[in-house]
């Protein structure tokens, strides 16, 4: 989610890529609560960091989504600036009926796009 809002609020400032401690399948949650911003995420790839990590690519940013034990498991990039974790909440660990895990997905997702909104205005005019 928060790649998808960063492509789409940063405009050509920022060059995105996603990934996670392992490769997986898209929340199928996350997918439709984006859809209703219309951001559809339905086609995109799941990546492992560890595979960017060993291509030693450089980055400016590393931004983690999840919580510090697993941002502490993230790989260190040779080349990157800065790592910011934004802790959230992990929607494929949601309980209850369908729709009382879609609400809460959303307020995950918003709390997702704050958090981008608030990192353009920060760093998107460097």
């Amino acid at each position: 989610m928060a790649e998808a809002f960063l492509k789409k609020y940063g405009g050509t400032h920022f060059e995105t890529e996603s990934a996670g401690l392992e490769k997986g399948k898209l929340n199928p949650l996350a997918v439709e609560v984006m859809k209703e911003e219309g951001i559809d995420i339905s086609n995109n790839q799941t990546h492992d960091v560890f595979d960017f990590s060993k291509e030693g690519r450089n980055y400016h940013y590393v931004i983690t989504v999840c919580d510090k034990e697993a941002s502490d498991r993230c790989p260190i990039f040779p080349g990157m600036n800065e790592k910011i974790n934004w802790s959230f909440s992990d929607p494929s660990q949601f309980s209850g009926t369908y729709e009382e895990k879609l609400a809460q997905t959303r307020i995950v997702r918003d709390q997702i796009k704050a958090a981008v909104l608030d990192f353009v205005s920060q760093k998107g005019s460097r």
